[in-house]
This record gives structure tokens, C-alpha cells and sequence, in this order.
């Protein structure tokens, strides 16, 4: 078969299986408006009577899902098995429960579906009213050096009764929720404050005449609040969290966000707006607002990305194509698709694969630690990983210039002063990534395959995260494991060297 032929054959491969997606959610909207249909697909949003005084607020647009290369259907396993990678990554989220239906009275439902590998719960409803003076915390989304020395204890949210509020027709004023509820389908696990089951605690459902709307938000939107949202992989697992139920509930494009938190902007704002299709703050809404679809998005303390760190999840990197012809429960190509998505959320073309033996030679990637001031309690000082964190550059880079069996490019990759799409192409255009134990590398999520981390990590940070991260996308990664924080620089070399033989430099 020449190459022309298998491109091809790949090209028709991709078109009919994201086809089938948009099958999948049209074949939906056959269903009556008054039941939602299961989880995945998108359910019907049965709608609430509008009086003169209602205000219906439409985004100006929703951007579309881009086409993905290692895309699968997110119902390819609806009952996916008790630990598997689907379980893990995808849609593990099998256990439904309806709490709310909509009635002849009330057009407003909710529902959770959990996941036993999980222990979380994604949620969504219709019909939700938002009170924003009800949840207690800073207004959020100032700029970060208006607001330096303020405590977190003041941005994370404390939710009072009825800070969201449901249509119960006819009925009495009621929780929408058991503490019993709560304790199966949103634990609290480990986390101190879990704010997703605070949120969800809250929800009262109120008479009908109670249940007043001036501002409608038409566009399914996600309901999200960030911890150490300054921090690249912690924000990462929410990048993931909000991916991953958005495309479990089946959503036809990407939603809107509202943070429910207090906390100032940061650089990792610019991902979150190529993500998802617009961000706003709840306490930016001048008074109550109601959603015609709201998805409570799970902490990202509760993704796999957070929960591989202290379980053993044993799942390797495999290809689209692959799985989709033989099916493995131990191998996921969901890390490669999210990758992609971040690169595709940037304009970065997600089908270009590198040149093994570029004309301009090969990128040699080495991710720095620099000082800036990322939250208002930082110092603006960063923890060293790396204590000659520059020599081991510097002699890098002399080594480089004298190479001679191949022409290679070292990079400086000051990622704290870099805009995120700069950082996102850095890792895209490499062929290796070296660099000490910090949170960069998380950006390795979106590395092209064949792509090859080295990992220098002190005696004080032996933590697997980019180990795994590397693991679940299938790339090949090494370590160099410190007795301290100093890397002797031929080290360094000798490992590198030994990489670029295998990549035939």
C-alpha cells in the first residue's frame, strides 16, 4: 500500500468516526422533551416559560469540537469495568441517578452519574438558578498585583442554602439532596473542603412563584471551581475534569465556563479561553441568573491525573486506530486526545507529525524554572528542583554547538515568561524534553508520539507524575535520580546522547 493510499484510508477513518459522533447526539433529539434521555448523549432542555421581564442572554457563539486524530467515541464503552483506562480517563461514569424530573409544573431536572473507579460524580441539570449574594467570597478576576497578600480562605467559595435553586412546581420548599446522597455519589474522600459537594448541598427546590429568572443563560455552561489554580498541573486536572463532562454529557459544542471562585486572573486564563468557549466569574453577574444547562464539573483532585500519585493505575499509551480496531482495558488513547485538543484549541494543526530529520535539525527542549509571581501569596521566588539549573544549560548548549552527526537546536524553554499557545508549540516542535521535576511538564501531555522526556529529579521530589503522564500517553521517558538537588552536567550529556543515538543522531 503506498503512502497516499494509508492517508487516505486514515483521513476516511477520522471523518466517519467523528460522523458518528454527530449521529450519536442528533439521534437524541428524537426524544420527547420531557424526560431526558441517558447521560450520553446531550438530553433535551425542556424550557421555562418566559415572562416580558426575562432577559435572554446568548453567548454571541459556541465554538465546535475540532476534529481530533485520536478521538474515540465517548460511548464506544458505556459500561466500562471497574478500574479499566476507559474507567479511569473516559467514561466511567455509569451509575445514574435522576433527583430531579421535569413535570407537567416545572420544566427544571437534575441528575449525577458516578463512577466507582473514580468516586465522583459528573452532574448537570436544566433549570438552575444561580444566586450569587449567597455564596460568600472575593468577586474574583482582578488583576493578581490589586490583590497581593490576600488569603485563600477568601476566594474559595462558602455556599449558604439556596445559592442555586430548582423548579419544584407546586411543591414545598426542600434540599434538593441528602447528606446520605452526598456521602454515596459525591464522598469527600481526602479533601478538606470539597466544594463540588458544598455546591451541590446547597441546591434548594422552590415553589414555582418563587422561582423568578431575569437572566437566562441559553448555552450549556460549566459550573467549575479551581484550587491551586495558579499551579500548570493542578490546572491541568481541571482542564481534564471539564473536557472529560463535557464530552460525557454529550455536549453538541464546546460550553461556556463560570468560575465559582474568588480567584484573581493568572496567565492560565489564555487556556482556559481556548478551550472552552468563553470564561466569566459568578460574582461578575450583577444578580441571580438561571441556566438552561449547567454541568457541575468534578475537582480535578478527583481525575486520575490527581489519583495516579497513590494508586497504581496500569494503564500504557496506545493509538486511536488501535484501540478502536482491538479494544484493551489496559491501554487509553484519552490522554493523546486531550492532548490534541489543547494544541487544536490554539490553532495548531493536530495532524502535522515532525519530521524525524528536520532540515533545521532537531529540538532539544529544556524546560526552566524561573522566579515570577503567580498567586497573590507567592513571594515570586520559586522552589529550586535544580540547584545549577543553568550550568547543566550551559553545558548543554556548548555541546550542542559541537555535535557533529547532526544538526540540533537547543531551546530555552523559559515557560514562566512565555505565553501559553508559545509554550503549547515548544513541546509540540520537540523531538526531547529534558527538565528538573516541576509543573511544566505537564505540557508533555501535548507532545507529538515518538516524542522522548527526560526527567531530572532531585532527592527531594521523587514523585511520579510526569512518569506516568508519559506512560499513559505511551512516550518513552528516563530519569536521572539525584542524591541531591546537583546534576553533574556530563551526566546529562551522556543520558541525552544516548537518546539522540536511538533517534539515529
Amino acid at each position: 500500500m503506498n503512502k497516499n493510499s494509508w492517508l487516505l484510508k486514515i483521513v476516511v477513518f477520522l471523518f466517519a468516526l467523528n460522523s458518528l459522533s454527530l449521529c450519536l447526539y442528533f439521534t437524541s433529539h428524537s426524544k420527547t422533551l420531557n424526560t431526558p434521555p441517558p447521560l450520553n448523549p446531550r438530553p433535551q432542555i425542556n424550557r421555562l416559560p418566559l415572562t416580558d421581564q426575562t432577559h435572554r442572554h446568548t453567548y454571541r457563539f459556541s465554538k465546535p469540537w475540532p476534529i481530533l486524530p485520536s478521538y474515540l467515541p465517548w460511548t464506544q464503552t458505556p459500561n466500562a469495568e471497574f478500574r479499566s483506562c476507559e474507567a479511569y480517563f473516559g467514561n466511567g461514569f455509569t451509575r445514574r441517578v435522576d433527583l430531579l424530573k421535569p413535570t407537567k409544573d416545572s420544566g427544571s431536572w437534575f441528575r449525577c452519574a458516578f463512577s466507582e473507579t473514580l468516586r465522583s460524580s459528573v452532574c448537570e441539570g436544566g433549570g438552575i438558578r444561580m444566586v450569587p449574594e449567597r455564596v460568600k467570597m472575593s468577586i474574583g478576576g482582578e488583576v493578581l498585583e490589586d490583590v497581593i497578600g490576600r488569603g485563600e480562605e477568601e476566594e474559595l467559595p462558602e455556599f449558604r442554602n439556596g445559592a442555586f435553586e430548582v423548579d419544584g412546581g407546586g411543591g414545598e420548599e426542600r434540599g434538593l439532596v441528602s447528606r446520605e446522597f452526598l456521602d454515596e455519589y459525591v464522598p469527600r474522600g481526602e479533601i478538606g473542603k470539597h466544594t463540588m459537594r458544598e455546591l451541590i448541598g446547597s441546591i434548594r427546590v422552590v415553589p414555582s412563584k418563587e422561582f423568578q429568572c431575569t437572566e437566562w443563560i441559553e448555552e450549556p455552561t460549566l459550573l467549575v471551581t479551581r484550587f491551586e489554580y495558579a499551579n500548570v498541573f493542578h490546572t491541568f486536572t481541571d482542564w481534564y475534569s471539564g473536557y472529560v463532562a463535557s464530552r460525557v454529557t454529550g455536549l453538541p459544542s464546546r460550553p461556556h465556563v463560570v468560575f465559582v471562585d474568588g480567584h484573581c486572573r493568572t496567565q492560565l486564563e489564555e487556556t482556559w479561553k481556548a478551550l472552552f468557549s468563553s470564561i466569566r466569574y459568578a460574582k461578575n453577574f450583577s444578580g441571580p441568573v438561571c441556566f438552561r444547562h449547567a454541568i457541575i464539573s468534578p475537582l480535578g483532585y478527583e481525575t486520575a491525573w490527581f489519583k495516579g500519585l497513590t494508586e497504581d493505575i496500569a494503564c500504557e499509551g496506545a493509538s486511536a486506530p488501535e484501540l478502536w480496531q482491538h479494544p484493551d482495558d489496559k491501554k487509553t488513547a484519552r490522554l493523546s486526545e486531550f492532548g490534541e485538543m489543547i494544541r487544536a484549541a490554539f490553532g495548531i494543526p493536530v495532524r502535522r507529525q515532525r519530521i524525524e530529520k528536520q532540515a533545521s535539525g532537531l529540538n532539544i527542549l529544556f524546560v526552566r524554572r524561573e522566579d515570577y509571581l503567580p498567586h497573590p501569596r507567592h513571594g515570586g521566588k520559586v522552589e529550586s528542583r535544580l540547584s545549577n539549573e543553568q550550568e547543566v544549560f550551559d553545558a548543554l548548549k556548548s555541546w550542542v554547538s559541537n555535535h557533529k552527526e547532526c544538526k540540533i537546536n537547543l531551546v530555552n524553554g523559559l515557560f514562566a515568561h512565555m505565553s501559553m499557545k508559545e509554550q503549547v508549540r515548544a513541546i509540540q516542535d520537540a523531538s526531547v524534553i529534558i527538565g528538573a521535576h516541576g509543573a511544566g511538564l505537564t505540557h508533555v501531555v501535548s507532545a507529538l508520539p515518538k516524542t522522548v522526556v527526560l526527567e531530572i529529579i532531585s532527592s527531594q521530589y521523587r514523585r511520579p507524575h510526569f512518569a506516568l503522564i508519559a506512560q499513559w500517553k505511551g512516550l518513552e521517558y528516563h530519569a536521572i535520580n539525584l542524591a541531591g538537588l546537583y546534576a553533574s552536567p556530563s551526566d546529562v550529556i551522556d543520558n541525552l546522547s544516548r537518546i539522540l543515538r536511538t533517534l539515529g543522531c
